[in-house]
């Protein structure tokens, strides 16, 4: 399909802000708490911008932990297209009903093993923090207008492992097999049963995994 960087004609001055920009949040919060170096983990988007970080700054990273994310590149851990009628259906602006949303959108992209309860305890704390209609836009021109990072996570060197579940709608699994394969030595840990989606039956394998990949560095 046509990439968004086509569409925006390589231009993203009107995108509020990148990946680039967030990384660098990232680094400054390093600084302020006088950290020098990291073990760094992101899912999804913060994927996205754990390898960011990693390639524009790659003398603060330990090690690179990517959950269901992918490279940037066209063709690889792209949205299926039954997604988009519930992603881009309109939102509902009042407290319940975003709530409600949120909990609709979580079920479209879980596994089998979704958890209601909990998903609503995350959503309505994520409400109470603060809500910014906006913000899911501005998000998702960032990761759409950063590009390749092909070139950048080739170029790595570092302890890294890679998180994906193969029922994966909203970012496929080759995004996770293309971030391990462009990654020098990054280990791939795959699950049948996992979506967009860590459930609660994985947590202690990828726990471990990522106890394992920290231990590697030190």
């Amino acid at each position: 399909g046509t990439t968004v960087m086509e569409v925006l004609g390589g231009d993203t001055s009107n995108v509020p802000y990148l990946l680039s920009d967030m990384a660098a949040d990232s680094v400054g919060l390093l600084d302020h708490l006088g950290i020098e170096k990291a073990h760094l983990m992101g899912a999804s988007m913060g994927g996205m911008i754990a390898q960011t970080i990693a390639i524009e700054h790659p003398s603060r990273v330990l090690t690179l932990t990517s959950i269901m994310s992918n490279t940037g590149e066209p063709g690889y851990g792209e949205p299926s297209p039954e997604l988009a009628t519930v992603l881009l259906a309109p939102r509902p602006t009042d407290r319940e009903g975003i709530i409600e949303s949120g909990i609709a959108i979580q079920r479209a992209i879980a596994s089998e093993h979704f958890d209601e309860v909990r998903t609503r305890a995350v959503i309505e704390l994520a409400y109470e923090q603060g809500f910014n209609p906006d913000g899911v836009g501005h998000q998702l021109l960032a990761t759409l207008a950063a590009g390749s990072r092909a070139e950048g996570l080739a170029r790595l060197d570092l302890p890294a492992l890679v998180i994906h579940g193969r029922q994966d709608k909203l970012v496929g699994f080759s995004g996770g097999q293309r971030t391990a394969e462009l990654i020098a030595g990054a280990d791939f840990l795959a699950f049948d049963d996992m979506a967009h989606d860590i459930p609660r039956v994985h947590w202690t394998e990828c726990a471990d995994a990522v106890s394992a990949l920290i231990n590697r560095a030190a």
